[in-house]
């Protein structure tokens, strides 16, 4: 299943951020399809991949979405603020 998006590192879920642009990588080791705020993203044979970001002013949400070759989905959601 999808349900697999884990190992997420975005240490800065929930926080302040003084940096405007963000290092994001995990791992959806069954996803065929991984898409980050919509925008699909390139992930290796073992579901690991890594992504720059860029974060605006005030409240931000990082979402993650992951899709199976069965059908199967998966989000994750995490917040900052800059």
């Amino acid at each position: 299943f999808a349900k697999e998006i884990k190992k997420v590192k975005l240490s800065v879920d929930g926080k302040k951020v003084e940096n405007n642009i963000i290092n994001v990588s995990g791992n959806a080791k069954n996803a065929v399809i991984l898409t980050l705020n919509g925008r699909e993203i390139s992930i290796d044979q073992n579901g690991n991949w890594n992504e720059t970001i860029v974060v605006l002013p005030g409240y931000n949400v990082v979402k993650i979405n992951a899709k199976d070759k069965f059908g199967h989905t998966d989000e994750k959601n995490y917040k900052l603020i800059l």
